[in-house]
């Protein structure tokens, strides 16, 4: 027979907490997307301000039903959260993976611009009060929706990131081995201007809201170059920006 051993969270127990729900749209291809839409305490379910949260990955890794830390702490706090199973995220097919290839800030990003439109539609956003988060890839998709979309958040934040994809092929650990290099090469591509025209870092001048960057110092994975450099740029381009360092991560 099966006897309860822990509690996971035990500190959870009696609390009121957040609801998600599974979410379903078609992006502007026609391309079915999912997610998951977290809700505050309480039963408010409109109007809300909104956090889309990135995850990071991108490939083959799914947002999946069930108790997520960061979701719950922005949805006590009265936000409701967005989390996109964007073409790319595993779980639906190789096929589906595949569509996300040299995707980076193009088909890839409209799934997330096309799943916070429907939350403004839906009446769960406030349109005016819309922000977009995330760390690894997800970082990169914040920084790169403030370059696609001017209009749609009014802020971003994004944690250990690649902000330069060209930079990729320099710095971090996948470019140093020969399968890195290969897989690299299948999901950005090597065309210079394609690089830069994807790069929030070569994009700087055209980010005009509030921008929160965080990375460690010892990131062996994202170099904290790439937060360095994005963050000179939006200075020298008169942009909001802040830059948090943490020394020994």
């Amino acid at each position: 027979r099966a006897t309860l051993l822990a509690r996971s969270h035990p500190w959870l127990q009696g609390r009121a907490l957040p609801k998600s729900q599974p979410i379903a749209f078609t992006a502007r291809d026609g391309l079915s997307i999912r997610g998951l839409l977290t809700l505050p305490p309480g039963g408010a379910s409109k109007g809300l301000p909104m956090v889309v949260l990135v995850r990071g990955g991108p490939y083959e890794v799914t947002e999946t039903w069930g108790y997520d830390a960061e979701a719950a702490l922005l949805a006590e706090n009265g936000y409701a959260v967005l989390r996109v199973n964007f073409r790319g995220s595993g779980g639906y097919g190789n096929t589906f993976v595949e569509k996300g290839f040299r995707q980076w800030g193009r088909a890839m990003q409209d799934d997330l611009t096309d799943a916070t439109r429907w939350a403004i539609q839906q009446g769960h956003a406030d349109p005016g009060k819309v922000c977009i988060y995330g760390m690894s890839y997800g970082g990169y998709a914040a920084l790169m929706g403030a370059v696609r979309e001017p209009g749609l958040y009014r802020c971003v934040a994004g944690y250990a990131a690649p902000y330069d994809l060209a930079k990729m092929y320099k710095w971090g650990s996948i470019r140093r081995s020969d399968l890195g290099l290969e897989y690299l090469e299948r999901v950005l591509g090597k065309d210079k201007q394609e690089l830069a025209e994807y790069s929030p870092a070569q994009r700087a001048d055209a980010i005009k809201v509030p921008v929160l960057l965080a990375h460690g110092r010892l990131d062996a994975r994202v170099d904290v170059r790439h937060s360095q450099q994005i963050a000179k740029a939006m200075r020298k381009a008169g942009t909001p920006v802040e830059l948090v360092e943490y020394p020994n991560e």
